[in-house]
């Protein structure tokens, strides 16, 4: 084995793996440039906890002539037998490295482990610690097929790479749970807009968009009645029904007011770029309105009435990025085509309707709309045509 390789992949890391822009593309090279000084590596995988509602952490995964397969931890499988006795599980609990050599297997608590050594004819694992600076645990694991396992220098050069590498993930893992942060919290595209650095307070963009803004009817007198878990559970169940339909077809969300919700769609180029935006969200409001309308068919919410909502849709120029105070701002769109929006989502309830659109919505949609009136909304100074949707009419 070539020690001075070894150092020089440790370089390699300590300069922050100048030649990889990717998590998997540092496994990668990593493990390459190992085997190149003859440490007998057959696979190896790094486990990283992360900060996200839905997923407890990802795997990195390499083996020999195979690209870095990445794959994400629930947090339902903390509970399962499979973590409960993984390497894993205890080197991330005690922070101590764990190593089996196969001729041991017959000492070894967990079956699954050996199983997976046999299949993949593996001789010598060792997972070990990777400490970050704040005091938390990952893991880093490496396996070989060589008759008799690792020698004892091997298992040394590996040791004598965590420190670095536990650096560069490190560094990794804070990318993503920042981009995960803004994602949850202020959606995908104002997240990316917030890391390339426009944070200032004032700094703004005019995009043009068509805009939805729903709320739930009788929220107040629900908020009321309902044992405050109960709340949360219909709202979230509520959410449920619009984000997926509304980023699936190109929205974006910006935030959740209460019961409300508020997310643009962008038109970006010509008006059939509008007409495509506009069908979009229309098909959004149909299948958002089914969902809603199935939820007090659903066991967990039969006890209550109907739940009632109203969504209105609007084409205009909005003003997209920061407001708020010295310290604490908010990434929001603002200007007159929100505030016709809202004014238009108060006439639903008023008009016995869930879904109402303006006319310079209606005028971009294929689906025929019917007139629904000609209104004063508070803060304009000429009426304003509306138009809903055929099904509704009535």
């Amino acid at each position: 084995m070539n020690f001075s390789d070894v150092r020089l992949a440790i370089d390699w890391l300590i300069s922050g793996c100048p030649s990889a822009s990717t998590p998997q593309q540092v496994l990668a090279e990593l493990c390459n440039r190992l085997v190149c000084c003859g440490i007998p590596l057959s696979c190896a995988e790094v486990f990283v906890r992360t900060l996200h509602p839905n997923v407890m952490g990802r795997r990195f995964s390499w083996r020999v002539g195979s690209d870095v397969e990445i794959s994400e931890i629930s947090f339902d499988s903390l509970k399962s037998p499979e973590f409960k006795n993984s390497p894993v599980a205890q080197v991330c609990e005690s922070g101590v490295a764990f190593r089996l050599r196969l001729e041991d297997a017959d000492r070894s608590f967990n079956s699954l482990l050996i199983h997976a050594f046999r299949n993949e004819q593996l001789t010598d694992f060792l997972a070990t610690p990777l400490v970050f600076s704040n005091g938390e645990t990952h893991v880093a694991t490496w396996a070989t097929q060589q008759t008799g396992g690792f020698a004892d220098d091997e298992i040394t050069s590996l040791e004598s790479i965590i420190g670095p590498l536990a650096r560069i993930a490190e560094v990794y893992a804070l990318r993503r749970t920042a981009a995960n942060l803004l994602d949850t919290y202020v959606g995908h595209d104002t997240g990316e807009r917030i890391l390339a650095g426009q944070i200032r307070r004032g700094h703004t963009e005019t995009v043009h968009a068509a805009i939805w803004l729903s709320d739930m009817r009788g929220f107040t007198a629900l908020a009321d009645r309902l044992p405050p878990q109960t709340l949360i559970d219909l709202l979230n169940r509520y959410f449920d029904c619009q984000v997926p339909a509304i980023t699936r077809r190109g929205g974006e969300v910006l935030k959740f007011m209460g019961d409300g919700l508020l997310a643009v769609f962008p038109i970006t180029g010509s008006d059939s770029i509008a007409r495509v935006v506009c069908n979009n969200a229309l098909a959004a409001a149909y299948e958002v309105r089914t969902k809603v309308a199935a939820i007090t068919g659903s066991t967990q919410f039969a006890h209550l009435e109907t739940v009632r909502f109203g969504v209105a849709l609007h084409v205009g120029d909005v003003l997209y990025g920061n407001v708020g105070g010295v310290n604490r701002l908010d990434f929001t769109c603002i200007g007159p085509a929100v505030n016709l929006t809202s004014r238009l989502e108060g006439l639903t309830g008023r008009l016995n309707r869930i879904i109402l659109v303006s006319a310079e919505f209606a005028r971009y949609c294929d689906a025929e709309l019917i007139p629904a009136g000609e209104f004063m909304l508070a803060g304009f100074v000429k009426p304003e045509m509306a138009f809903g949707v055929q099904d509704e009419a009535g």
